[in-house]
C-alpha cells in the first residue's frame, strides 16, 4: 500500500490553504472556494469544505487514502484478516475505493493506483 492523500474538511478552506501553503512553502495546485489541493512529494494533501452528507453519500469526514493495485482483492484479503469494511469497493467519479475505519475511529480509504 502507498500513502497517496491525506484528506482534511474544515469551515474555513482559505485559512486551512494559508496554513498548508505556510507550511509546505508551496502554492496549491488546484483550488477553489471549497477546496485546495496540495502536492507534498507523492502524496495529495486534499482540503475540502465541510458539508451535509446526503443519504447514501461519503461522510465529510478527515481521512487517510492508501493506493493499491487492486481494491477488491486487497479489501478481501483484509476482511479475511478481520478488519471490516464500512463502504465495500465502489465506483466513484476519482476511480474505485473502499473504506472503513481504523481501532479509533479513523476513516481509512483503499484506493485504486
Amino acid at each position: 500500500m502507498k500513502l497517496v492523500e491525506l484528506a482534511h474538511f474544515t469551515d474555513d478552506v482559505p485559512a486551512m490553504e494559508r496554513f498548508y501553503r505556510a507550511l509546505l512553502g508551496a502554492d496549491a495546485i488546484a483550488r477553489s472556494d471549497d477546496m485546495a489541493i496540495f502536492i507534498n512529494g507523492e502524496t495529495k494533501i486534499f482540503i475540502h469544505k465541510k458539508y451535509a452528507a446526503s443519504e447514501g453519500e461519503l461522510p465529510p469526514e478527515n481521512h487517510t487514502a492508501f493506493a493499491v493495485a487492486d481494491v477488491d482483492g486487497t479489501c478481501e484479503t483484509l476482511v479475511k484478516q478481520g478488519l471490516t469494511l464500512e463502504v465495500p469497493p465502489k465506483d466513484y467519479y476519482w476511480g474505485r475505493s473502499a473504506y472503513l475505519r481504523d481501532p479509533d475511529g479513523n476513516l481509512i480509504e483503499i484506493t485504486a493506483l
